[in-house]
């Protein structure tokens, strides 16, 4: 399934505190479960100011979708073409 990477503009994302963190998580597991099997959340980056997310997803309307029943801003979908690491110079 393809992976996807999402940019949710958040202003004061890195000050949430891990109560705030985890509403946001619940409730997008709440969606997820709501919307099926076809759609996984793998990860998330907080920084200051965005929230970057990691998906597997048959496509970008289903993660648009999730953003939207969620309330969720999603800013950008990218497709992920390859994953590189500090070994893939090796």
């Amino acid at each position: 399934m393809p992976k996807f990477v999402i940019e949710r503009p958040l202003p004061g994302a890195g000050k949430l505190s891990t109560e705030e963190l985890h509403g946001i998580s619940e409730k997008s597991n709440e969606v997820l479960a709501s919307l099926g099997p076809d759609i996984h959340w793998l990860h998330s980056y907080v920084t200051e100011d965005k929230i970057y997310c990691v998906y597997h997803a048959p496509d970008p309307d289903i993660i648009f979708e999730h953003a939207r029943c969620g309330g969720f801003p999603a800013e950008s979908v990218s497709k992920i073409s390859a994953i590189i690491d500090p070994s893939s110079g090796d």
